[in-house]
């Protein structure tokens, strides 16, 4: 069955494969992202009237607001919300400033804070809805340059986590969504060796798949991610080492 989903972050990178991975499997998505032009052109990719265009940004909560209201309005309830939407800037001892820690938490943790709540009151009020965030496995352990980035995905987990129990009560799904890493102009930014590194479409179709699953975490691949839940259960002496070793260049 057709589903009407809000995706926030859906200009590039992974949002934009998920958003045409979704259209092509036959659901209407109602696409947030603050570049106007390039929802547009995402819409002209897919089937007719399956890519919905609604920019957004996020920081604004009123705006957040006023969005979701207007996407029920005109196109009917919500059944999926994937809050995708969030930057990378890379951080470490020597180039660490609190103004690119600030920029992260005010679009990674605040602005899916935003989406989280219009959202959460809308499934209250109907009784059904399913919601997936969209974190990353740099919120499992510390990684190098990631000291903005994995603080703000580590939040979110937790986030997340806490909600789970209210969820189930309520009736209502939830998921967090741990990507390894996506070629993206995102991690186009990292220095570091990248193992295991995916493509945008291959995440695309690991993401929708998990989407219609029962489990609570979606991650990818599987191969590295399930690497990295072994290493944050190891002692620092162990990890430092062995993460050091993986991601020199």
């Amino acid at each position: 069955m057709s589903r009407l989903v809000w995706l926030t972050g859906g200009s590039e990178g992974i949002g934009r494969a998920v958003a045409l991975e979704l259209a092509r499997r036959g659901d209407r998505v109602a696409v947030s992202a603050r570049s106007a032009d390039k929802l547009q052109a995402l819409a002209a990719e897919a089937p007719e009237g399956r890519i919905l265009p609604y920019p957004l940004d996020i920081t604004d909560r009123e705006a957040v607001a006023r969005t979701v209201a207007r996407i029920e309005a005109e196109q009917g309830p919500i059944d999926l919300a994937l809050l995708n939407a969030g930057t990378h800037k890379p951080v470490d001892a020597e180039s660490f400033t609190v103004e690119d820690i600030r920029l992260l938490v005010e679009l990674n943790i605040m602005g899916t804070a935003h989406c989280l709540q219009p959202v959460i009151e809308a499934f209250r009020r109907r009784g059904r809805g399913h919601l997936a965030v969209v974190a990353s496995v740099a919120g499992y352990r510390g990684l190098p340059t990631s000291a903005g980035y994995g603080a703000t995905k580590a939040a979110l987990i937790n986030m997340v986590e806490s909600l789970k129990p209210d969820f189930d009560r309520l009736g209502l799904k939830l998921q967090i969504v741990n990507p390894g890493f996506v070629r993206t102009p995102l991690t186009d930014k990292n220095e570091f060796a990248m193992p295991f590194l995916m493509e945008p479409e291959d995440a695309a179709r690991a993401l929708a798949d998990g989407l219609d699953k029962a489990g609570f975490e979606i991650t990818f691949p599987k191969r590295f991610t399930y690497m990295l839940k072994f290493l944050r259960c190891l002692p620092y002496a162990l990890y430092f080492p062995l993460i050091g070793k993986a991601t020199r260049k």
